[in-house]
C-alpha cells in the first residue's frame, strides 16, 4: 500500500491498524536513559505526599513535572 492510500483510508475515518507490523514498532527519541539525582529528604517527602494525593509513583510525578517544564 502506499502512503498516499494509507493517508486517504485514515482521513476517511477507515482502520488502518491492520496495515503495520506492531511487534516491530519504534518510537524513536523515546528509549530510556537513567538519571541519578540527589534530592534533600525534605523534597522526598514532599514528592511522596504529592504522589500519594495523585494516585501515582514518585518516579511518575518526577517525570511528569520535568516534561511538562520542558514544554
Amino acid at each position: 500500500m502506499k502512503a498516499a492510500d494509507l493517508d486517504e483510508k485514515f482521513d476517511a475515518g477507515d482502520d488502518v491498524t491492520e496495515n503495520f507490523d506492531w511487534q516491530k514498532a519504534k518510537r524513536p527519541g523515546l528509549a530510556a536513559r537513567r538519571v541519578n539525582v540527589d534530592f534533600p529528604s525534605w523534597v522526598v517527602d514532599e514528592l511522596d505526599r504529592h504522589a500519594r494525593r495523585l494516585g501515582v509513583t514518585r518516579q511518575a510525578l518526577i517525570k511528569l513535572w520535568i516534561a511538562e517544564r520542558l514544554e
